[in-house]
Formats: structure tokens, sequence, C-alpha cells
């Protein structure tokens, strides 16, 4: 038999519906149910207990668990453990570890979402399945972010994820991504039916209606009305000025009826309200603490406040709240009191501190030390929002000090751990900066010199020189986080490039070269070479730089992340596009496999810029595809993921390009600026604005930086001689041959070679053409190679040999348009033209009629990935690959993967 319908839900149990119906046919999703307290929200959750065939899972958020980390997941996980032989070791482990049931590294938190998503898809092949949470704004952030991270991705799985909560702005934030259902009051008619329904002998239908309007159409407030006061009562009541218990009157409501309870009573409920989690255990003993009769808990039973069963839960949130808010200060302290004496005799170590803090008044070192040992449980279990929450409260207990200042500074280091960089920010504004020691000072600037990174603060300028003096700081203290210091004040100059302040780059170069010096290990290897890249001469600084890249290779996946930004300077310093690119993809992969998705996004974005100088535009495309693909699994704004110089290359307009690539500026990314700045100058080249392109890139080679500015010396040379300022060129070309001749690159003997060619008059530039494109066919360097072919075709064109001339910017036309470079792609088809060949527009890329997601997945199969492989890229589970391979099949009508590489082939 159907369970009785709600009043006035119609349209959102047929939105609830759909999602179940859609879940139990294999197509998962997640919905956010959001309303005010008493409007129903659990009502509707409950409606999902007519998912007849689907095995249902229910947890509810407590807020004495809410520092718990992964407290709500272990709950609700709970009847899966059978499936986790379903695993992989990596996916087991992260979960065993998060719930505590393990010991192990503390697992990357979107490493534990991704093992749920695994969990969840497994488990549901055995049956659909239905996850419910309640109560979500009490959930610990833990596994907030992990359901929430799984809900975004449930796909090809039969199982559908529902959350009912306040509609609080936290709440909203921690699900954005997530279908929301708000629900508002019920309209007058079925508020009045549901009044009606509920009372014994029918009320005046005006008296009925008056009441729902006070209401708000609040059901609880109209079933509470009917089950407290009579039909006459009522009627009264409905022409009388004072408010309807709704909301805080509502609230006030509860409390008349709690304080006509005997004390006794009063103080139980009050001890079964501050406990939260309906421990019944855990109350009795506190219950016992307090002089209370065990009988007390019945009594308030009897009184329709609470059901007892394997736990006590109140009639309604507001019920407790009211119990709870309506008590005096004394009597809360006294209860969490015996609270956490209880939670000790059972061993709940986190609820006992909890207990303890809520007892507290002023500061208490003692509390505060429990405190900061549930904090490093929390760590322990990678649960670092939690871990900063509790230690900013021990911070709130202990006396102004050292100890005080570290506990808000490990806060802030564990919220900027978790990703919550404003929060981190926050609590770093408490810290008494007058009452520090050297090595904590040194944490404290370390962490508000990465703050300007990662909200895109101006400050970030500064952000080198504030890491050195942070490396000053723990001198003397700590070589390790001098040295980790000094390396991370490099990777904080390198977004600024010239923009930098408080430090030159040779000082800077000194500092890491003297840091090598306190200690061997291979952070002196990374700083030797970094201070040689600053201030050695190239031939001096090469063998340095070749022995970090080396002994970089050779570290294990887990310590290889923490290198990306150095690792991609030494590389593009040496130009190794080989080792840049396997090294990029080493990183890629262990981010991915430990589930380090801010780790990933880094590296993703920095991939996408190093194949503008050593790859294809459209593999710089597809790495920024993937950056939006992974910021909308975790929550985050994907259409904010522009890169200014993959637009320049890609053809968007050049005031598009020129504003953001200025907006970057402004915020101190000058990196970002003069990245934009020269791909618009390479375009400028493809579409022969030569002298656009030569007064673009003179600033950027006048200022020299780093490994940056030697990517640019063959485009400026090309401008600089075809603008007619051949002498500015020149040395330049020498540049170029010194760099080569030194570092024996293919890539840098291309360039060097093409740069001499250019300037060469008569057929002496022939074989220097011919150097350029031999070295550059050993490499996947397409575009320099296209290039290449393009220019050297052009020469052929200008000496009468049309038939090479042809030859060549055929080979340079298909590379352009395999490699998505439009703008030279026109200029190839253009000389074409000119010899008498007219090649035809390339059509623009064919997506047949597949969605942008499954495009990705056809060209990933097409390429050889496996399933399991594109499932850990594009962070969806195997069932979903599978799915949208099998539509892409059906739309293709072909049958196999190597049809699939055929047809894809066909487009490229």
């Amino acid at each position: 038999m159907d369970a009785p319908r709600l009043f006035g839900r119609e349209a959102e149990e047929r939105q609830i519906g759909a999602l179940v119906a859609a879940a139990r046919n294999g197509r998962g999703g997640a919905l956010l149910i959001l309303g005010d307290p008493g409007i129903g929200k659990s009502s509707l959750l409950g409606l999902t207990a007519r998912a007849h065939g689907m095995r249902e899972l229910a947890v509810t958020g407590y807020e004495a668990e809410s520092t718990i980390p992964y407290a709500a997941i272990y709950r609700l996980l709970l009847p899966l453990r059978p499936s986790l032989s379903a695993l992989s070791e990596i996916h087991r482990q992260a979960l065993q570890v998060a719930s505590g049931s393990a010991q192990g590294p503390p697992p990357d938190r979107f490493l534990v979402g991704m093992s749920v998503l695994a969990l969840v898809a497994a488990a549901a092949q055995e049956a659909p399945l239905l996850c419910a949470v309640d109560d979500a704004h009490h959930l610990d952030a833990e596994s907030m972010e992990t359901l929430t991270f799984v809900a975004r991705r449930l796909e090809a799985e039969p199982a559908a994820l529902l959350f009912a909560g306040r509609d609080e702005p936290h709440l909203a934030e921690r699900a954005a991504g997530v279908p929301v259902l708000r629900v508002p009051g019920l309209d007058p008619e079925a508020a009045t039916n549901l009044l009606q329904s509920a009372l014994p002998e029918p009320i005046d239908p005006a008296a009925a209606a008056q009441i729902a309007t006070s209401t708000g159409g609040n059901p609880l407030a109209l079933l509470d009305l009917a089950s407290e006061l009579d039909t006459r009562r009522l009627t009264e009541s409905s022409l009388a000025d004072e408010p309807m218990p709704v909301g805080h009157h509502l609230e006030a409501f509860y409390l008349r009826r709690v304080r006509h309870l005997t004390p006794d009573l009063q103080l139980w409920l009050l001890a079964a309200a501050a406990d939260s989690t309906g421990n019944l255990d855990l109350i009795r003993s506190a219950a016992k603490e307090l002089g209370l009769l065990d009988a007390s808990g019945e009594g308030a039973e009897l009184a329709g406040l609470v059901t007892l069963g394997r736990s006590v839960e109140f009639r309604h949130p507001l019920v407790r709240s009211s119990v709870y808010n309506g008590a005096p200060g004394p009597d809360r302290r006294r209860v969490h009191r015996a609270l956490s004496l209880a939670a000790a005799d059972l061993a709940l170590v986190e609820l006992e501190a909890w207990h303890a803090s809520k007892a507290t008044l002023g500061t208490d070192p003692g509390v505060a030390d429990r405190l900061e040992r549930v904090a490093d449980l929390a760590g322990a279990r990678g649960g670092f929002l939690s871990r900063a929450s509790v230690l900013a409260q021990a911070a709130a207990l202990t006396p102004v000090g050292d100890s005080r200042n570290a506990r808000l500074v490990g806060a802030a280091e564990a919220a900027f751990a978790a990703g919550a960089v404003r929060v981190s920010k926050t609590l770093l504004d408490d810290v008494d900066p007058e009452a520090m020691s050297p090595g904590l000072r040194g944490r404290l600037i370390s962490l508000r010199a990465v703050h300007a990174l990662f909200i895109g603060d101006p400050a970030l300028v500064h952000s080198g020189a504030d890491m050195l003096e942070a490396a000053a700081c723990f001198h003397g203290v700590d070589p390790s986080a001098e040295q980790a210091a000094l390396i991370r004040a490099f990777e904080l100059t390198l977004p600024a490039e010239r923009l930098a302040e408080g430090v030159t780059l040779s000082e800077l170069g000194r500092r890491l070269r003297d840091g090598a010096a306190l200690q061997d290990g291979f952070p002196a290897t990374v700083l030797t070479a970094l201070g040689a890249l600053i201030v050695l001469p190239y031939d001096e600084a090469v063998p340095l730089m070749r022995r970090a890249v080396d002994q970089l290779n050779a570290l294990p996946p887990a310590e290889l992340m923490s290198y990306a930004v150095v690792g991609v300077a030494l590389t593009t310093a040496l130009w190794d596009a080989v080792a840049r690119r396997t090294l990029l993809d080493r990183i890629a992969a262990a981010a991915r496999d430990a589930g380090a998705l801010q780790v990933l996004d880094t590296t993703l974005w920095i991939m996408s810029l190093a194949e503008l100088t050593g790859g294809t535009p459209r593999a710089s495309g597809e790495r920024i595809a993937q950056v939006r693909e992974l910021r909308r699994s975790i929550g985050y704004d994907a259409e904010q993921v522009v890169n200014p110089a993959f637009l320049a290359w890609s053809g968007a307009p050049r005031p598009q390009v020129e504003a953001i690539s200025a907006a970057g500026l402004s915020m101190g990314f000058g990196g970002v600026h003069s990245a934009g700045i020269a791909a618009l100058a390479v375009r400028d080249l493809a579409e022969g604005h030569y002298r656009d392109g030569y007064h673009r890139l003179k600033p950027l080679i006048e200022a020299p930086f780093l490994q940056v500015t030697p990517m640019e010396l063959a485009d400026f040379v090309e401008a600089a001689v075809r603008a007619g300022h051949a002498s500015a060129a020149e040395p330049h070309v020498q540049h170029l041959e010194a760099l080569a001749a030194v570092n024996g690159s293919p890539w840098a003997r291309a360039m060097a070679a093409r740069s001499r060619a250019i300037t060469t008059e008569g057929t002496d530039a022939e074989p220097l053409y011919r150097a350029a494109i031999d070295a550059l066919e050993r490499t996947d360097i397409d575009i320099e190679r296209a290039r290449s072919h393009l220019l050297y075709g052009e020469w052929l064109r200008r000496a009468k040999r049309r038939r090479d001339a042809r030859e060549q910017l055929t080979v340079a036309l298909e590379l352009f348009e395999r490699s998505s470079a439009p703008a030279f792609a026109g200029r190839a088809r253009s000389e074409l033209a000119i010899t008498g060949l007219k090649a035809e527009s390339a059509a623009a890329p064919q997506s047949f009629g597949l969605t942008t997601q499954e495009l990705t997945i056809a060209r990933m199969a097409a390429s050889g990935t496996t399933n399991a492989e594109i499932g850990a890229t594009l962070f969806i589970s195997v069932n979903t690959v599978d799915y949208h391979l099998r539509k892409v099949f059906q739309k293709l009508s072909i049958s196999s993967r190597r049809q699939l590489t055929e047809r894809l082939n066909r487009q490229t």
C-alpha cells in the first residue's frame, strides 16, 4: 500500500520521484532539499521509502559530530563494507584511514571522494542504491565535501543521493553544483486542508485560512497547533494579534511545553539536546553524573518530545534547539561537563573534548590540550577542515602567548591544506605577531605569502621576497623548513615575473645557492640548480640543472608532486621537451592516484601553458578542458578557467586577450600578462603583422626573465627581420646558437638554425631550414615543426621553386590544422594559393553530434587510453565511461575502438 501523500507537495514529489526512478533505471543523480525548520524537508526525504527495489541508506547530521572528520560518511556507508573488496587497494586504504579503522598516510580529501564514488558504484551493481542525508547543515565538513563530490559525479550508476538541510549560506556553498530544490511554505489551500485534516472537528474556513497565512504555511506549526489547541481555541487565536508559532515563535512554543515538565525531566532533555548524536548510552551515563533517575528519559518520551530506541530522537530539531537555547548558561555548562565525563568513560575522545570545551568559561589550557590531541587525530585521518576547526577552538581556550599563536597558525595551515584559503587568512588575522618564536613567525609569513597566489591578491608581487623572509626566520632553527621556504620563494617569483618586488633575481639566486649548503639531500640539489639557473653562465648551469632533473625523475610519485613548478622551470631552461612532458605526465598521474586534485589542477594548468611552447594549441586546449572538468567536480566555477595565451592562439578577438592579460597584470600575475602578449605576437606573425609582433615582443626581450625569454627569441628574430630590424635580431640569433651548442637539445638546435636561416641571404639559408626541420622530425613539437615547414616553403616560393614550396606548405598546413592553429593554417593556405594550389578551408572540427564530455572520452579512447584511465582522468566511474562510450558508438554507428580511431582521425 502506498504511503499517504503530502499536502501541497505534488511538484516536489514529482521531482524527487523522477530522480529516484532515473536512478533505479541506471541514471544516477542528486538533489539538495533546502527550507526553513518545520517546512517538511524530512517528510519529503521520507518519500524515498517508496523507492521499491532500491537499497536504502540514511544518515542524519549531528552538531556534536561536526568536527569529527568523515563521521557521517562512516555511519552512512557502514552497511556497504562487504563491497570494499571490489575496490582498488588505494581506494580501500583511503576509506579505512579516513574512518579511523586503519593506520596510514592521511588521504587527500578528493581521494576519499573518489573512493566513496567507487564504493557506491560497486554496491549499486548489486541493487540500485538510495542515500538520504538529513540535517545536512550539521554534517562534518569532510563528509559533506565528500558526499557532494560524489553527488556531482553520479551519472551512469543506479544510485541517487538526497540531501535535506536548512537554507543556510554555508550549506549551499559546500554543495555548489548539486541541483537544489527549495521548499516554500504550503499554499493557502494546502495549508488549510492540512490543518482541517489534523483537527477532530471542523473549523471555520476563514479562521483556518487566517491561521494558514499566519504560520506561513509551515506544516509543523500547523500540525502542532492542531495537537495542542482545540478548534475553539484555534479559532480564537486566529483573531488575536499574537504571532503564530513559526520560526523562532515555534521554538518558543516548544519551550513553553518543556517548561511545564518537572526540573529533572527538563535537565534530562537538556542533556539529550546538548549531545545531539542521540547516543543513549552516553546520555544515560551523563544523566547518572547529574543525579537523574534512569526513568527520566521515559518521562520525556511520554511528554511526546522524544522517541527512545537504539538512540534518542527529538520530535523535531526545533524541539532540541528550544530545549538547548532556552536553558540558562550554567545549566548548559553543567550538562556539557557531565557529557564530557561520560564520553571519557566510553572512550569517545572527540566527544569528550568537544563537550569539555562547551563546559568551559574563559581559557583552560588543559581543555585546549585535549582539543589539540583531537585535532591531531583529525589530521591523521585527512580531516584538515575538522583539524582547523578544532585547533581554532583550542586557540580560543588558550591564554595569549606562543601556544595560542601556534594553534592559530596550525589551524590556518590545516584550512589552507583543505582549500579554505579565506578561512585560513581569517585565522591568521587573530595571531599576535608580537609574541612569536622565530620558527612560528616563519610559518606565519610563509602562509601569508602563498595566500596571495590563491586569492588573486596583488600582494603576490611581494610573495617571493616574503618567502625569503620566512626562510630567514627558519635559519638556525629548522634547516629543512628553510630549504623548503627558499624553493617556495623561487616558485612564488615565477607567476609575478617582471613585477616581482622586494628582491632582485641575483639576490634570489645567491640566497638559493647559500641555502643548498644548509644540509645534504634532494632539496639541496634543487637549490643548487635553481641558483645556477639564475646567477651562473649557461654552460656552467646546464650540468647542475641536468643533475637535478635526473634526481627528480628518480623520486617516488608522492614526493614528485611537490616539484611540478621547479621541474618545468629546469626542463624548459634545458629545452628538454621530452623530459618536461614526461615529468608533467608523471606528476599528473601521481596526483590522480593520490586524489590530490589541487595538485592536479595546478599541473594541468602548467601543461596547458607548456603545450604552447613545445607542443600544440590543441593539446593545450584539451588540458584546459580537463581543468574545467576537474573544477566542476569539486564545485568550483569552471567558467573562470581562462588562459589568454591559448585564446590568442585559438583566434579569440585581440581586445579580449589584451583585457584578460591586463587583468592578470593588475592582480600581480606578470607571467599571465607576458604569456598572453607573447602569444598575441605569435599570432601577429601568423597574420603577417610583423611590425605589431616586433613591438609586442621588444619590451619582453629587453627585460629578460629566466627560462621564459629564451622561448620567445625565435619569434622575436622572425618579427624583427620581417619588420626591417635585422640588426636587432642578430644578437639573439647568436644567443640561440650558444644555448643550442651547450644543451644539445633538438628543439634548441632547430630554433637556432631556423632563426639563422631567416637572417641569411641567398641559397645559404636552405640547409639551415632543412636542419631545423630535421631536428624537429625526432620530436613531437608539432607547432614548431609546422612553422619551420611554413617558413621554408615561403623561402622556396620566393626562390621560384613552386613545386618544392607546395610540398613544404602542404605539410605545414596539415600540421597546423591538426594542431588547431587557425591563424597559421590560414597563412599556409594563402601561400599555397600563390603557388597555384588551392587548398580548401578546413571544416570546423566535427563534434559528430557528441556532447563535450562524450567527445573528450571518445578522443581519449581513440588514443588507447583504458576506461579506468579515462575515469581517473575525468574523475568519473568506469561505469560512466562505459555508458558514454556506448552512446558514442551508437551515434557514430561503429562497434569498436579501432573504428573510433579511424573516424576521429579523418577529422584531423
